[in-house]
């Protein structure tokens, strides 16, 4: 089993910039695939980024192309996420996840950490 423990999150205003991380334990992370996901009130949980096992392979959600850039250390088993040009829209919780290969659903990550908020005023 992988645990996953996300942190970095606040309040923030729009335009201001602001970096996820999530440390993982129990085997080792670069065995996995790491992906971001989020989720607002009201809303279903929507793919944000994810990273391949070497780092070769990185895909966006369209909404956040351009703005949110993942990276991941696998000497330090964390993989981050760097939110410039944050706006209201971007308020959700965060979760971080890892599975075999590099998707865009949510069936595909194996596991998931609990979760971590971050909001955007206007």
């Amino acid at each position: 089993q992988v645990q996953l423990v996300e942190s970095g999150g606040g309040l923030v205003q729009a335009g201001d910039s602001l970096r996820l991380s999530c440390a993982a334990s129990g085997r080792t992370v670069s065995n996995y695939a790491m992906g971001w996901f989020r989720q607002a009130p009201g809303k279903e949980r929507e793919f944000v980024a994810a990273i391949s096992r070497s780092g070769a392979t990185i895909s966006y959600a369209d909404s956040v192309k351009g703005r949110f850039t993942i990276s991941r250390d696998n000497a330090k088993s964390t993989v981050d996420l760097q939110m410039n040009s944050l706006k209201p829209e971007d308020t959700a919780v965060y979760y971080c996840a890892c599975g075999s290969s590099v998707s865009l659903t949510q069936d595909s990550y194996q596991y998931w950490g609990r979760g971590t908020q971050v909001t955007v005023s206007s």
